[in-house]
């Protein structure tokens, strides 16, 4: 039998192989498109989840029949603030025991931004609240479980905006840049405990945010034919997330992997 039919059977089998037994994980910005992509991956692929949005109902979405077979809860939390994600985590941590995986999703870029000298200062404070602080409070309170668990993965998204020239998002590139810095310093500090850091970098992803953007004609053509390889896909960027999540990237640390079709290069 040819290896990927044998594989594809052995998939059949009570999914004896799923690449996320035994992990238990905390998403952020599970309401949204890659969020939610990302939830329904790491279930399907065995692991515990936590969906964590600041819309409960949205996060409750996300873990559509799994929170009956105890298998994932639904949280409210506001990531920029601290009382938040605190209690949070520490609510995925009473529902399941341990945490071996930290993924920051929650984010985004609106079309107030612009320019540096047209962007307006709320907008540079919204974008590095939700972003950057954002990522940074959830790691804060996140890794010491990581360390009491032995070790673990932290998955951050930046942006395509963070690695290549984008017009018109300077708050968006300032705030996803700031998440690969942290990223990288996570990653150096953190190592000597097992515990991984890595940013995934996707392109213009097919979210309905996104697509109602693009259909409102919010300057986004101009990029669009860079995708080489078609615009991503949530789905694009989650299974890159269960690679992170996963034993398989065991030595992979202080890396930004870009799920973006080519447009960075």
């Amino acid at each position: 039998m040819p290896l990927g039919l044998a594989f594809m059977v052995i998939r059949g089998q009570e999914n004896e192989v799923q690449r996320l037994s035994g992990k238990i994980a905390f998403v952020t910005g599970a309401g949204g498109g890659i969020g939610n992509s990302i939830c329904g991956r790491f279930l399907e692929e065995g692991a515990l989840v936590t969906a964590a949005d600041l819309s409960l109902e949205l996060a409750t979405l996300a873990i559509d029949g799994a929170k009956e077979a105890h298998r994932a809860i639904a949280v409210q939390c506001d990531v920029g603030d601290s009382a938040s994600v605190r209690a949070a985590i520490a609510k995925s941590i009473d529902a399941f025991g341990s945490l071996n995986v930290i993924c920051n999703v929650a984010g985004g870029s609106t079309s107030a931004d612009g320019p540096v000298t047209e962007a307006p200062e709320e907008e540079f404070w919204r974008a590095i609240r939700l972003d950057l602080f954002g990522t940074f409070l959830c790691c804060k309170y996140g890794i010491p479980a990581l360390l009491k668990a032995g070790g673990g993965s932290v998955i951050n998204m930046t942006s395509m905006a963070a690695l290549t020239a984008v017009t018109d998002r300077t708050c968006y590139a300032a705030a996803k840049g700031g998440v690969i810095a942290l990223t990288r310093s996570m990653a150096a500090d953190y190592a000597r405990h097992s515990v991984r850091a890595n940013a995934i970098a996707p392109g213009i992803t097919l979210t309905s945010r996104i697509r109602s953007m693009m259909e409102s004609g919010e300057g986004m053509g101009k990029y669009i034919d860079r995708h080489l390889l078609g615009l991503v896909e949530p789905v694009d960027v989650a299974n890159m997330a269960v690679y992170l999540a996963s034993d398989e990237s065991r030595v992979v640390t202080g890396q930004v992997l870009a799920v973006d079709s080519g447009v960075t290069i």
